[in-house]
């Protein structure tokens, strides 16, 4: 990593609104709880975590020209609310200097997911799912609870509460999230 932390939190206070800052704040935050729990690095998931939505807030026209340079895959395409994932490890990279594979994946697949996540991958996605400073504790109690089994029971849980609330809405359904969804009911 070529950046200073205190580089990054500047910059991001700078680029994300205020709530989306304290949303990563939060995510760190519940990163680093999770990350103990489960046995993986805190501290790598703490910075993970606050850096996960970097690039939450760009401009349409700057999501859309790196979204162009990456050329991903169509399902990875199918939301614009799950575009600033890929961008978001794309911007680690180039503008914080940040080289470290699972760090980028996690923040690559914090959105959508993928089959067959690390249990990195799956702490950071469920970090950003239940941190507590901004989201509604009633959606957060469930998959807190199904912690209790395994990361697995957790992450079942979020792709059933996403499916239906896609459903419910009548909004596209990535093909990935199915594929995730069926490999998690086994």
């Amino acid at each position: 990593m070529t950046c200073t932390l205190e580089y990054i939190n500047n910059w991001l206070k700078a680029n994300l609104s205020k709530e989306r800052y304290e949303h990563s704040i939060g995510t760190a935050e519940c990163a680093r709880e999770l990350a103990k729990r489960f046995g993986v690095n805190e501290e790598k998931a703490y910075f993970t975590g606050l850096i996960h939505d970097c690039a939450k807030c760009l401009p349409k026209s700057k999501t859309e020209e790196i979204l162009k340079e990456l050329n991903l895959e169509e399902g990875e395409l199918c939301s614009p609310k799950t575009h600033h994932a890929p961008v978001g490890a794309y911007l680690a990279k180039k503008e914080f200097g940040i080289d470290d594979e699972e760090t980028l994946s996690a923040i690559r697949w914090h959105t959508i997911g993928k089959v067959n996540m690390t249990t990195f991958e799956k702490v950071i996605f469920l970090a950003d799912k239940l941190e507590t400073r901004t989201r509604p504790c009633e959606i957060c109690e469930p998959i807190r609870k199904a912690l209790d089994i395994n990361l697995d029971a957790a992450l079942l849980l979020c792709y059933k509460n996403t499916i239906k609330s896609l459903v419910d809405r009548e909004l596209r359904i990535c093909t990935a999230t199915i594929d995730i969804y069926n490999s998690l009911l086994k």
